[in-house]
């Protein structure tokens, strides 16, 4: 299974989320890391991504190949983390056929109605545990 982490800035979402998959499958996914930006991906390429990439067109290019695609909110948001976040990245991901897996943080002005705060590491267990773990053990089976 190809699980596609997505972050910008500095890099730290997608580190932590890198680290707590590796943890939970080791070597049973190939985790690709992309960033917005070289310090975001080298940040996830240090939590033990398998391979890494970074700018608008390795995003477009590798969002419909993967089989699913984990990270903020804001990663389907254009000009999302400081204009970091392309349109074209937005638009890309969002039409991806993979599932995505969005974590409600954001440091732009949107908020999503009905969901409680919860600190980063809260959310990640939950996200690996509850929602990754079951789609990745179906796809052992096959």
């Amino acid at each position: 299974m190809k699980i596609c982490v997505i972050d910008g800035m500095g890099g730290g979402i997608g580190n932590a989320l890198i680290k707590k998959i590796k943890a939970a499958f080791q070597e049973q996914v190939e985790i690709i890391a992309l960033g917005t930006n070289a310090i975001a991906t080298a940040q996830m390429m240090k939590a033990g991504a398998n391979r890494g990439a970074s700018g608008e067109n390795a995003v477009t290019v590798t969002v419909p190949k993967v089989d699913v695609i984990i990270g903020s909110i804001s990663i389907v948001l254009a000009n999302a983390m400081m204009g970091e976040l392309t349109p074209g990245m937005a638009a890309a991901v969002a039409s991806s056929p993979a599932p995505k897996m969005l974590l409600p943080l954001t440091q732009e002005d949107v908020e999503v109605i009905g969901v409680s705060a919860e600190p980063l590491p809260h959310l990640v267990d939950h996200l690996v545990e509850n929602r990754l773990r079951p789609m990745v053990e179906a796809s052992l089976r096959e």
